[in-house]
């Protein structure tokens, strides 16, 4: 089964741009046939038989595959201890190093509790029955990101228009901030298209682009400044090493949640375990922080990822669930 989403051509980003799509466009259901949304609320409902249900004894928990796989299970390590005493299970950190590979565990049964990155909730939702329900947010209940066009000083780009004959760094082509985003901005804004103004590639996370643009294998990149915080609080890279041509709008960050056919009882201790955590004195706070999270907030997929679905329907995107 291919999970990767068919990125076509396509002509504008409303977003971006400030242009109309249309609501039953926004609002129809990519559903696979095998789930159902009886309330609407475009994600997958619970089985309604009981032995639809999974109860597994160790719970699977996968963070989104933007960075070292090894820092990210030190970080989580005192939440998921947190989630196994509220729900009465073990809980196991998985190390996915790529976002096919963490929507194919989820859709194969495998993974019962995931952050997706921004990008890949779609997929996850219609594809794997991924249920998000939370994301990070600050203390005033703000959140999100923007993708940042990053290059060196010293590599004679200084805004976007020079990076026509140039190497651009994507991330993966799930990746909304660092694939589908900057593609649409770049072909409607700039006139800019991959292969044709510019040498693309992609580079796997958002660590490996902006390593890569630091260490001289791009001369630009588009990546997510959460990311590219954290490095910088980490100091694996310098202010000094980068420099940014372009900012966009705010983006939802990664979703949490569980798989849609997760015991009930289960799924609810696993919301109560995000929502009773004690963020003041954690590693997930002292990793975070440099980003502005501080809690997690209560979110559905169908409202706050809705500028996601306008950016995927103005690059054609469609899902391939078979």
């Amino acid at each position: 089964m291919n999970l990767v989403s068919n990125i076509q051509k396509f002509a504008t980003l409303p977003v971006l741009l400030g242009l109309a799509i249309s609501s039953a466009t926004l609002q129809a259901s990519d559903l696979a046939p095998r789930f159902t949304d009886a309330n609407g609320d475009m994600v997958a409902d619970a089985p309604t038989d009981p032995k639809d249900w999974i109860d597994p004894n160790v719970l699977i928990f996968a963070y989104t595959p933007v960075e070292d796989p090894a820092v990210y299970a030190q970080v989580w390590d005192d939440f998921l201890k947190h989630m196994e005493k509220v729900t009465g299970k073990r809980v196991q950190f998985f190390p996915v190093q790529s976002n096919a590979a963490q929507l194919e565990a989820m859709r194969a049964g495998r993974l019962h509790v995931a952050g997706f990155n921004t990008g890949s909730n779609p997929l996850a939702v219609n594809c794997a029955g991924f249920v998000p329900f939370t994301m990070m947010a600050r203390d005033d209940g703000s959140f999100g990101y923007e993708m940042e066009i990053i290059t060196r000083p010293d590599s004679g780009i200084a805004k976007v228009e020079d990076i026509k004959g140039r190497s651009l760094a994507f991330t993966a082509p799930t990746s909304n901030s660092g694939y589908k985003a900057p593609s649409a901005l770049l072909s409607a804004e700039f006139g800019l298209e991959a292969e044709v103004d510019f040498t693309p590639s992609f580079s796997g996370s958002h660590d490996n682009s902006i390593l890569g643009v630091v260490n001289k294998d791009y001369d630009a990149a588009a990546i997510a400044n959460s990311v590219l915080k954290r490095m910088v609080s980490r100091n694996v890279v310098s202010e000094a090493d980068y420099t940014t041509i372009y900012t966009s709008q705010t983006f939802p960050t990664t979703g949490y949640g569980y798989v849609y056919n997760l015991k009930p009882e289960l799924a609810e201790k696993v919301k109560e375990a995000f929502f009773s955590y004690e963020w003041a004195g954690s590693p997930l706070e002292a990793e975070f922080t440099n980003s502005g999270e501080a809690q997690f907030i209560p979110i559905t997929y169908k409202e706050h990822w809705e500028v996601v679905r306008t950016i995927d329907a103005a690059m054609d995107v469609t899902y391939n669930c078979n």
